[in-house]
């Protein structure tokens, strides 16, 4: 009755949209487009850590330096033109783009930009630790980033390289707004937060017109944008929980484009050949994890076989088509730094043949804990198939997700199966997730994957992630750590598997759209229609 109840309401939250256009064509100006978008908390780009948020702020707001479209590989001059950083005295100097505005009229200062990344540090929302990993306070903040004309300067602490800080300020946090307009609906004290709840105060290609919470986002084209006004007038994103509303909705021609389609239906949509189907790697990626805590999973032999009996490419051939493709290296495909090369495939016999010259002893009987929800069991049953030719029992545990990663962080599973994505475009963030740990106490709790498998991780490895977040060369920063995701590859009891993808379903009129790794890389600005 529950389900039922829910499906009926998000139907209905659509209905007085659809009376007016029903069975007609958008209009030529407008991009529409059919989305989950229930997962917004807060579209203050202070406050914003969904998904659905960082897509919006990325459309309405700039920082400093940024990645933007359709070059999505190379970190772009945003507000800021050039930048000059000192190694020595850990600062970089920013120097701001002349006449860019805010929508409000305002132009973009130096202080604007202050202010901004002071709000994210007194706010203190769940995305202020990307600031404060520069050693910035509340307290201290004053004295690290100075404005003098159209320059900021920044100070940060720890054994960092301007890279990483560049791509720290790169993401969402780092958002530039409009002080004299965000200030001045400040109430009690909360530096505009409530007001940047259904408010845009930012630079980007697109000003907030209207949100609804769980309804639409209506945004309008900013004709003075810096990098060019947007090909259309404005994109309208219509919040439908539904996949097969979704569906009905593409194909009476009601939106433009339908983001959150079943597989099944992907496939039957691409069958028919009446609309676009595009395809795009995500940033997250899904793998396998062998608690060194059992000692049945401590012999090295044991993580090499296992990287031979997960059926790649028959899940992504079959259930996970569509939505997962190969990838066996920590750092997502389509970034700087990532290892594209996949060298293993589904083969017991090799992995039998490995197992017997270590002389490791079958069956081993392992528990595998698993999110109770598709496709997460479905893949549980695959390895479970997979491993039981070389002898390796996996009893799979499925509980909630919350269950699961309690467990995980408390290290008391013996096998694991996850994800992870990283919180900011620097390899530096997976590399301390995967490739790290030099306390393996158990009173150090430590939010990554080797210190909760219990993996002691060798002091080169450790020393060589330490040095890569230092490095200021940007080619010999990439090639260490295309150099670490070789060394996890060929001995951790981490197994990479998998990289998400999402496919997007659009009106064939429809081009231009760049979907990036992560929400903060999607961009409507170069959509055309025709």
């Amino acid at each position: 009755m529950r389900m039922l109840k829910a499906a009926a309401i998000a139907a209905l939250s659509i209905t007085p949209l659809q009376l007016g256009a029903a069975l007609a064509a958008t209009p030529a100006s407008t991009l529409v487009v059919a989305q989950n978008i229930d997962d917004i908390v807060s579209i203050d780009p202070a406050e914003a850590y969904e998904f659905s948020s960082g897509e919006y702020v990325t459309q309405t707001y700039d920082r400093l330096v940024q990645y933007d479209a359709p070059d999505l590989k190379t970190l772009a001059p945003g507000l800021a033109t050039q930048w000059q950083a000192d190694e020595a005295a850990k600062t970089i100097t920013f120097t701001l783009r002349d006449g860019v505005s805010f929508s409000s009229g305002n132009p973009v200062r130096a202080e604007d930009v202050l202010y901004s990344w002071k709000r994210v540090l007194f706010l203190n929302k769940s995305p202020a630790f990307l600031l404060t990993q520069l050693g910035w306070t509340p307290e201290n903040f004053a004295s690290k980033v100075k404005a003098e004309g159209n320059k900021v300067t920044l100070s940060y602490e720890g054994g960092l390289s301007p890279a990483f800080v560049l791509n720290v300020l790169a993401s969402r946090p780092a958002s530039v707004v409009d002080e004299a307009t965000v200030a001045s609906h400040e109430e009690s004290g909360d530096m505009g937060n409530a007001w940047l709840k259904a408010n845009s105060a930012g630079t980007g290609p697109f000003v907030l017109k209207t949100y609804r919470p769980a309804e639409l986002l209506n945004l309008a084209a900013n004709p003075n944008y810096f990098g060019g006004a947007p090909a259309l007038k404005s994109v309208i994103i219509r919040h439908v929980a539904e996949a097969a509303t979704q569906q009905l909705l593409l194909e009476s021609g009601d939106v433009d484009m339908a983001k959150n389609l079943t597989p099944d239906q992907i496939g039957r949509i691409s069958t028919e050949g009446k609309f676009t189907v595009e395809t795009y790697p995500q940033a997250a990626v899904h793998f396998l994890s062998l608690n060194q805590k059992k000692e049945a999973l401590t012999n090295p032999a044991v993580w090499e076989a296992a990287r031979y009996l997960v059926n790649y490419k028959g899940m992504t051939d079959s259930f996970l088509k569509g939505q997962m493709q190969v990838h066996q290296a920590f750092w997502p495909a389509g970034f700087p730094g990532s290892l594209d090369d996949n060298p293993f495939t589904y083969d017991p016999t090799k992995a039998k043949k490995i197992l017997a010259d270590a002389g490791v002893q079958t069956p081993i009987d392992v528990t595998l804990d698993v999110i109770n929800s598709a496709p997460f069991t479905d893949m549980a049953q695959s390895l479970q198939a997979g491993f039981a030719e070389a002898g390796i029992n996996l009893k799979i545990l499925p509980g909630t997700g919350s269950q699961v990663i309690t467990k995980y962080r408390a290290r008391t599973h013996e096998a694991m199966l996850l994800y992870w994505g990283p919180d900011l475009m620097d390899p530096d963030s997976n590399a301390r997730a995967f490739a790290y740990n030099e306390d393996n106490s158990d009173g150090n709790y430590q939010a990554t994957t080797t210190w909760r498998n219990g993996w002691a991780v060798p002091d080169e490895m450790n020393k060589q992630v330490v040095a890569a977040r230092a490095e200021t060369d940007p080619k010999k920063r990439d090639a260490m750590y295309v150099d670490l995701q070789r060394k996890v590859q060929a001995k951790s009891p981490i197994v990479v598997m998998l990289q998400a993808t999402t496919q997007v379903a659009m009106a064939k009129n429809v081009s231009g759209y760049v979907n990036g790794a992560v929400s903060d890389f999607v961009f409507y600005r170069l959509v055309k229609k025709g």
